[in-house]
């Protein structure tokens, strides 16, 4: 009896050691609410006063934005603009010599705080800013053409919204440009979009004025090729590659534990662990917990260095252990999103370990997007990209269970 008992202790023993080992060796879970959440590209914000929502940037402490520097943006595209008429000749640029410089203006999404920056940095530079970017609000401007001081009209500003209520819509701006090449004719001397897609959108028109200089805005790969033909005059690169790669980043940082200063520190201002660093400049917002990718301007001089394929090479493959993300994309159509963005995140996620789940909305409805945001428990942490910018709330709604 006494050899038994010595046996079942020490089996007792054995089965209590090994019960405190898987203890210690098995990661407690991580709830939803308290797994790694960054926003990108539309700022969680109220539509109408463009206010930040801070209660769904504050969801928990591993909640960020990345985008980029929107009313810098405005400031470099409304530069860009007034930098090409400064170096015009005013007899050409005046088609019809009434010494007025009138332009038309495609305006993305009146509810949307990077429409409204670029409106904004738009007619301040040309001087038609009358304290709003709405399509209305103007007045009658001055700019520098070639060393002559010149009038400048706003003919008119619309917002780019398709038969389907999208905003941003391509289609939308070739109706419109065709519409306003048949009343304004040779009174047009500038077309001006808020982003590439609306722009290429406007040189669609059968009835496009040739030889009209055409400003666009997101660096997109056929812009840039457009540009180089000669068909497009300007655009604004938003270092979609410094986004792209932000935005992974910081999921990295948080999943591999980093606090404080390292979050959007590492791997984007300076080397992470793997020997990563973001080229282009970052800026970190405390305030807003947003990290913003600076512009710059791009024209016929320097549209090479932009084109499609040029990747950031100090961001390399990685040891990291692999973790899954959730990704929305508001709208599938969306030609920056699709051609630029997207591309990005799949060439950046593998060299940082991430492995991406991509659902996809159509621009409208926020239920797009939303209703394929589940299976939480399945991933590691989440990428947002809203439809619309006051639906934070609906999405972390969702993480709460």
């Amino acid at each position: 009896m006494k050899k038994l008992a010595g046996s079942l202790i020490a089996v007792a023993v054995a089965a209590g050691a090994l019960t405190g080992c898987n203890e210690k060796n098995s990661a407690p879970k991580v709830l939803n609410k308290d797994k790694p959440l960054v926003f990108f590209n539309r700022q969680p914000s109220d539509p109408q006063t463009g206010a930040i929502d801070m209660a769904s940037m504050n969801w928990n402490d591993n909640t960020y934005y990345v985008g980029f520097d929107a009313a810098g943006g405005g400031a470099v595209q409304g530069k860009l603009i007034a930098d090409f008429l400064a170096k015009s000749d005013p007899a050409v640029v005046d088609r019809n010599g009434d010494g007025t410089i009138g332009y038309v203006l495609c305006i993305g999404d009146v509810g949307h705080n990077d429409s409204k920056a670029r409106t904004e940095g738009i007619r301040r530079a040309l001087g038609t800013w009358a304290g709003s970017p709405d399509p209305v609000k103007i007045q009658e401007g001055k700019v520098n053409v070639g060393g002559t001081e010149m009038k400048v009209v706003e003919l008119e500003g619309k917002a780019m919204t398709g038969t389907d209520g999208s905003t941003w819509n391509a289609n939308a701006a070739t109706e419109a440009m065709g519409g306003w090449a048949t009343k304004f004719g040779d009174a047009i001397d500038l077309v001006i979009s808020n982003n590439d897609g609306m722009a290429m959108g406007c040189l669609q028109a059968s009835n496009f004025p040739a030889g009209v200089p055409i400003f666009g805005y997101d660096a997109n790969a056929d812009a840039i090729e457009a540009i180089g033909a000669g068909k497009l005059t300007g655009t604004v690169s938003q270092n979609v590659d410094a986004q792209a790669t932000a935005t992974l980043q910081v999921l990295r940082n948080l999943l591999d534990g980093l606090t404080g200063d390292d979050v959007v520190t590492s791997g984007i201002t300076k080397n992470d662990k793997y020997g990563n660093k973001i080229s282009a400049a970052v800026d970190y917002i405390p305030s807003t917990k947003a990290l913003l990718a600076q512009n710059t301007g791009v024209n016929k001089d320097n549209w090479q260095l932009y084109k499609a394929g040029m990747r950031d090479e100090q961001i390399r493959q990685s040891n990291a252990p692999e973790k899954k993300v959730l990704l929305t994309i508001y709208n599938s159509a969306d030609n920056f999103l699709s051609s630029s963005y997207l591309p990005a995140l799949n060439y950046y996620a593998p060299l940082l370990g991430l492995k991406l789940t991509v659902v996809q909305g159509d621009g409208q409805n926020e239920s797009s997007c939303l209703d394929k945001f589940t299976n939480f428990g399945n991933y590691d942490a989440f990428a947002i990209n809203m439809v619309k910018t006051n639906s934070g709330r609906d999405y972390t709604d969702k993480l709460k269970y």
